[in-house]
């Protein structure tokens, strides 16, 4: 499983969200939309996106940190 996980400086969601992935043994690919990413880039990927972190899993939209941890409830 792979994942992506956009994010930004100073988030405490995202840093929740990228430690939850790596105590789940995920490795993820980091987009911070204040240094290598634009939001504009986030966007054209998640036109709703008003929050961060966005999380992909294997290409599949899960939403934020609170939807991520739902989605491992369940699995």
């Amino acid at each position: 499983m792979k994942a992506i996980v956009w994010s930004k400086n100073a988030c405490p969601f995202c840093v929740q969200a990228k430690a939850l992935l790596e105590m789940k043994g995920i490795d993820y690919e980091e987009r911070n939309v204040q240094t290598t990413w634009t939001k504009e880039q986030l966007l054209e990927v998640v036109p709703t996106a008003r929050t961060l972190p966005q999380i992909f899993l294997d290409d599949n939209y899960i939403g934020g940190f609170t939807e991520l941890k739902k989605h491992f409830e369940k699995v």
